[in-house]
């Protein structure tokens, strides 16, 4: 093997694989937002509309087929105890995500009903095999974020964005004579992207792995992965059914109003939130590289020393997403004109508005992302679990009210995204720093190993013993 494919290979510290997942996710955040400047000129607000109309139900189906693969796949193979994991987890996975393409291509009509928007069912038609190449990708992702290495993640993650981008604008330039076929082709080049980064992935996979052993290697069994993924994958499906939920109640709701509310819902959920996700995917890599480094502390018992590991990882997270905070706060009319020049003066007033508003979030997102992380790290998924499920379900009630009651219009799911995210934020790191039972059975449970392992040294030494004596 080349000293250049070994080097990429190889485990990282875990600042080192830290930093790699934040380059990655930066520049494929970075690509993402770029690509927002022709896209939104090419479709205008109306198609961006409909384009973040379609990705509530992608994004469900993709939590279930893949989300909880990549942390739950590392916390596996970090701890030790489950060699083989990924294997048994292509297996599954794979017919998971076979499952939701299939869903996603027989709900887009109903979808298309629902939202009140026809050019939305071919969008979710050429969109939903996306959904099977990810969940290889995840799973791929998760076996090498297993053993520290980061590379990987930031690789495919680049090449997927790289990829949708080139496909997504010359397939918009294309069809942009008609607005439904230009937005559908768009969907259509992030399966393109998936397919190819999946193959990627596979041979990424498949040359990482070193030799075979010359013995059958024990897999993990099905349920043994389950108890992870699942409570990730209830934890992470709750954003996009959130988003889903929104997105019809909110559209409905401004439509009453306003008679270019699908419009209005593109300008805050396609482009001020793809603003304020930038500072979050660089705090990502936070996320990812807390697994490994907590996990195995758990896994011994020592969780006293991994809750101290998660406080670490949270003040990295807040120092690092503070000053994007203060910096998109600042620098919005900038980012926004950059970015989205194309849209009309009223549209990106408004834009500039919504950013400043969320610019809290750049905070709040990327500490609850950080804590989220370390509560799976520790074994404490469930908590996660209903801390997201309970902020999202206030998101959703909170922008119903404001939008239906008062005069803020699409600002109310701005604040109530403040709300959720703060509250989520809250909670999780309130649970890691102030919750002392984890602590006392990560004690009695590292004691009772150590008692376990005097008894079997003094038990070989009494053997030893009597072996001398006679």
């Amino acid at each position: 093997m080349p000293k250049l494919f070994k080097k990429i290979f190889s485990k990282q510290s875990y600042i080192g694989g830290a930093a790699i997942i934040a380059a990655g996710g930066f520049i494929s955040k970075l690509l993402g937002a770029l690509y927002r400047i022709p896209l939104t000129s090419i479709l205008g607000g109306e198609g961006m509309g409909i384009y973040q109309m379609v990705y509530p139900l992608y994004c469900i189906l993709l939590t279930v087929s893949a989300s909880g693969i990549p942390a739950g796949i590392a916390r596996l193979i970090a701890s030790g105890r489950a060699p083989g994991a990924e294997k048994t987890a292509f297996r599954l996975y794979g017919f998971i995500g076979a499952i939701g393409t299939a869903l996603m291509f027989a709900l887009s009509r109903a979808l298309s009903a629902a939202q009140g928007e026809p050019a939305i069912e071919l969008c979710c038609k050429l969109l939903s095999p996306a959904v099977l190449c990810v969940s290889f990708i995840s799973v791929v992702r998760g076996y090498f974020q297993g053993k520290g290495n980061m590379v990987p993640t930031a690789l495919t993650e680049i090449c997927e964005q790289l990829l949708k981008v080139l496909a997504g604008v010359a397939l918009a330039i294309y069809f942009r004579g008609n607005l439904a076929y230009a937005v559908a082709s768009t969907l259509a080049a992030v399966t393109v992207s998936e397919f190819v980064t999946a193959l990627m992935a596979l041979s990424m996979y498949s040359g990482g792995r070193g030799r075979r052993p010359l013995f059958k290697e024990r897999q993990a069994a099905a349920g043994q992965i389950l108890k992870f993924t699942v409570p990730i994958t209830f934890t992470a499906i709750a954003l996009p059914l959130s988003q889903l939920a929104e997105s019809i109640i909110a559209v409905n709701l401004l439509r009453a109003a306003h008679a270019d509310a699908t419009a209005l819902y593109g300008v805050f959920s396609g482009c001020a939130v793809t603003i304020i996700n930038l500072p979050v995917s660089v705090t990502y890599g936070l996320a990812a590289a807390s697994v490994p480094k907590i996990a195995p502390l758990a896994a011994s018992g020592d969780l006293s020393a991994a809750r101290r590991a998660s406080v670490n990882a949270a003040l990295i997270t807040v120092a690092v997403s503070l000053p994007c905070a203060i910096g998109l706060f600042a620098f919005a009319p900038l980012a926004c004109r950059i970015i989205f020049r194309s849209l009309p003066p009223e549209q990106l007033a408004l834009l500039v508005k919504l950013v400043r508003i969320m610019a809290v979030n750049a905070v709040t997102a990327s500490l609850a992302q950080t804590c989220s992380a370390c509560l799976t790290a520790l074994g404490r998924p469930s908590v996660a679990t209903v801390v997201q499920w309970t902020s999202c379900i206030l998101r959703v009630a909170v922008a119903a009210l404001l939008i239906k009651f008062t005069s803020l219009s699409v600002t109310g799911a701005a604040i109530a995204a403040n709300a959720s995210y703060f509250v989520a934020a809250a909670l999780n790191l309130w649970y890691i720093i102030a919750n002392k039972k984890t602590v006392k059975k990560g004690k009695k449970a590292r004691s009772r190993m150590q008692r376990q392992g005097k008894a079997v040294k003094n038990g070989r030494a009494r053997a030893s013993g009597q072996g001398d004596f006679l």
